[in-house]
């Protein structure tokens, strides 16, 4: 969906919001001000069909390859050092914001954009959690959804307290040395790795200082991340470390602070940009960090991402 995105933007020419010849062009990628019934159906079908097609193929190329069973319930609540519910949080906060973004494009009115919005971020998810249940490998995990409501509720408070989002959810990934250590589980090339690597992978709270300070002087783009990650994990949980692999040393968890972009407040009139700076709006930009590890040791980052 994020690539089909990217290609749609770099189709479409960007143009000055004075140029009155281009007044057209922009009107589509605005919000209606008031609802129209022709959006709304494209969005419907969009949204349903993306639901339809992604639950077929997920379950085509994943759970099929699995043996299926009796649904019944699984505690997954150490594995990865929480690296995992992280996803599900971040998952769960994007979707919602997107499809609300969606919804207000059609002219839906702000709060019904957002409630709605968040209930199909919440029902997609739902689905994977249930497809989970009836997998013998795994099960219906409950801190999987304790995860998704918190994304989906740090999205949707924020937007029917402030109509804003004044702390989002970042992602930001590094190949680690371990995921050519164990291909099958961490993937084999740089998107699956993105994906599968939890050594990789560092998730963020990114602060908006000057609307959370109320200091007008500070850039209204300018935020402050708190960041979580994990390494040295081979396998869910430590005491599984797969028989003929290597200990690389006991695991981990990693903070971080570091200063970041909000790429929704860079201010265009450039219809194109913005839709671009709403699709990376969810990766941390590469910066200065300090990092502390669970192990006690502080490390200075001169770039970290």
């Amino acid at each position: 969906m994020l690539f089909a995105a990217f290609v749609a933007l770099i189709s479409f020419p960007c143009t000055s919001v004075g140029q009155e010849a281009d007044s057209a062009k922009l009107k589509f990628w605005n919000d209606a001000r008031h609802y129209e019934r022709d959006r709304g159906h494209l969005v419907g079908f969009a949204a349903g069909s993306l639901y339809m097609g992604g639950m077929s193929a997920l379950y085509a190329t994943w759970y099929r390859e699995y043996p299926m069973g009796k649904f019944h319930f699984f505690n997954d609540e150490e594995e990865w050092l929480q690296m995992d519910k992280m996803g599900h949080c971040g998952s769960a906060y994007y979707l919602g914001r997107w499809s609300s973004g969606l919804l207000k494009w059609t002219g839906m009115p702000d709060t019904k954009a957002y409630w709605l919005g968040t209930g199909m971020s919440y029902a997609f998810l739902m689905t994977i959690e249930v497809f989970d249940g009836f997998a013998r490998t795994w099960g219906f995990s409950a801190t999987d959804i304790v995860a998704n409501t918190a994304g989906a509720g740090l999205f949707l408070t924020q937007a029917l307290a402030w109509d804003q989002q004044a702390i989002s959810f970042k992602f930001s990934f590094r190949k680690s040395p371990l995921a050519e250590v164990r291909p099958e589980v961490f993937g084999s090339g740089y998107a699956e790795n993105a994906l599968k690597d939890y050594n990789g992978q560092t998730y963020w709270l990114s602060s908006n200082i000057s609307m959370l300070s109320g200091n007008e002087r500070i850039p209204s783009w300018l935020n402050l991340a708190v960041g979580y990650g994990a390494n040295n994990m081979l396998s869910a949980v430590e005491r599984d470390l797969p028989a003929g692999l290597k200990d690389p040393g006991h695991r981990y968890r990693q903070f971080y602070l570091s200063p970041d972009i909000d790429w929704s407040r860079i201010k265009t009139r450039r219809a194109g940009v913005k839709l671009l700076l709403k699709v990376i709006g969810f990766i941390k930009v590469p910066a200065p960090a300090i990092e502390y590890r669970s192990n006690g040791k502080w490390i200075f980052h001169g770039l970290h991402f």
